[in-house]
């Protein structure tokens, strides 16, 4: 008889402790989540402000100057850029919170920030717009240019073309590593 008692008793524990467990995970995960997704949005804006800083340093120094990123890392993402409106862009989606009150724009140095909100999940765009400053080309023409998210960073030049009927050209073109 005791046998048994002792048998139903550690099975009863057992149960209670794992719906514990349940229960501590199904409240942290989403702050996990939530923390990772900041961080993720924190190191894209580091990024694209690197990005920034190479392109000026280009615009700066003159035509024919020339600068390189051996390695621009995307964890999570999509980087576009827009040469035909002279920006550069990168869109996180799937993100479980807004990062920002959806539908405002705000700025953070030279990077405008709008967060987006879908059903279920909201998304982030964050911006560096040349309109008005420089020309900026992908591989000498205009256009639109993708690059995702992978584990292989990408590399990328830039070089200052010089002016073109009064506006600094800046080419930028993806190379091999």
């Amino acid at each position: 008889m005791k046998k048994g008692q002792i048998w139903i008793e550690t099975v009863v524990y057992t149960l209670i402790g794992l719906a514990l467990i349940g229960v501590v995970l199904s409240l942290v995960t989403p702050k996990i989540n939530q923390s990772k997704d900041k961080a993720i949005i924190e190191q894209s804006i580091n990024s694209l402000n690197y990005l920034d800083a190479k392109i000026n340093e280009v615009l700066e120094k003159g035509q024919g100057n020339v600068r390189k990123i051996d390695s621009f890392t995307m964890k999570k993402g999509e980087l576009f850029i827009d040469s035909s409106n002279d920006s550069i862009y990168l869109i996180l989606d799937d993100l479980t919170k807004p990062y920002s009150e959806p539908g405002i724009e705000i700025e953070f140095g030279k990077i405008k920030i709008v967060s987006e909100q879908k059903q279920k999940k909201s998304s982030v765009k964050l911006k560096l717009n040349y309109n008005g400053i420089m020309n900026i080309t992908y591989d000498n023409a205009e256009g639109m240019k993708k690059f995702s998210a992978g584990s292989v960073p990408y590399s990328f030049i830039f070089e200052n073309k010089g002016n073109v009927n009064g506006t600094i050209v800046v080419n930028v073109r993806e190379v091999s590593r």
